[in-house]
């Protein structure tokens, strides 16, 4: 309290200059450097209130705040445009889905920039560097012993042929028998459901009847990952600032133990697989989304792994 009294009583002419980087913003060895990113907001619809607060509002004050106390900061975010909600969107408005995608990312863009959201930069996930970061760290885990194929039973529509996302699909809920439940949902119940399991299935595009077929998928071996993800963990809850929840949920994945977690998917609009036998294939959102955060940083700088890569700065 001495000290801010103090500075206060100085004025303004004895604060330190405002820290300038230079363009683009990198690390510097000897200053504090701050990477700050926004969840990246999905590109299907126009961002109202409720978006800027949850998702970008307090990731802004906190770049502001680090920038007045000097510290080397960067903050990007950008639209979350792979999925089958996109491919939704565009059936819905007779447009393709990059075209959608074209539409909304300018949309957000141009709300952001009205809020004054202090984005360094503003990307999105269809960029050729968002396909090659994800196919190398889908090599690297390949090469690794840490993918496995299995077979998984979908709903395909043999009028559309093509197998059907979960959105694309609706039925009678085998639980409470509502006539319009969705592939991954009743809104009625609410309980989850597994497409396969809906009674009276159409698609929604034809309204077809679709037939259960096998296919082949690509999941993640995450059981052969918790021997170094336990200690990790332990570390992180020890030093780092997680929520009560967070520690909840996470532990109880650890303690039920890991299963393996599908990562491809049988749609068009996503990052291809480069894997003979699934070149057919996309990644699964899950999967291929976070990898943005990556992949917009490379699209600002040429030098994004000396912000991803390098605990020591």
């Amino acid at each position: 309290i001495a000290a801010a009294a103090d500075a206060w009583a100085r004025g303004a002419a004895a604060l330190p200059e405002p820290w300038q980087p230079q363009k683009p913003v990198l690390p510097v060895e000897g200053r504090r450097n701050v990477l700050i990113t926004s969840a990246l907001p999905y590109v299907n619809n126009v961002p109202h209130l409720g978006n800027i607060i949850g998702c970008v509002l307090s990731a802004d004050t906190f770049a502001r705040y680090c920038r007045l106390r000097n510290w080397n900061t960067l903050y990007v975010c950008g639209t979350d445009e792979y999925g089958t909600a996109t491919e939704t969107k565009a059936v819905e408005e007779g447009l393709t889905p990059q075209e959608i995608c074209d539409k909304y990312n300018a949309i957000h863009a141009d709300i952001y920039r009205w809020f004054h959201i202090s984005f360094d930069y503003f990307g999105r996930t269809t960029t050729p560097h968002q396909t090659a970061i994800a196919q190398d760290i889908f090599q690297r885990l390949l090469a690794r012993g840490f993918l496995l194929q299995d077979t998984v039973e979908q709903l395909r529509c043999e009028g559309c042929r093509r197998f059907l996302a979960d959105r694309f699909v609706e039925g009678t809920c085998p639980f409470c028998a509502y006539e319009e439940a969705r592939g991954d949902q009743c809104d009625k119940c609410g309980k989850l459901i597994n497409a396969v399991e809906l009674k009276n299935p159409h698609c929604k595009l034809c309204s077809g009847t679709p037939v259960v077929t096998p296919t082949q998928h690509l999941f993640l071996d995450l059981p052969k990952l918790e021997e170094r993800l336990e200690p990790w963990l332990e570390r992180s809850w020890a030093t780092g600032d997680w929520t009560a929840n967070a520690r909840y949920i996470t532990r109880s994945w650890i303690r039920d133990g890991l299963k393996p977690r599908c990562i491809t998917r049988d749609l068009k609009w996503g990052t291809p697989v480069p894997l003979d036998g699934f070149r057919d294939k996309v990644f699964y959102v899950w999967f291929d989304a976070p990898i943005g955060y990556l992949s917009i940083t490379a699209n600002y700088t040429e030098h994004w792994e000396r912000w991803w890569k390098n605990p020591q700065q």
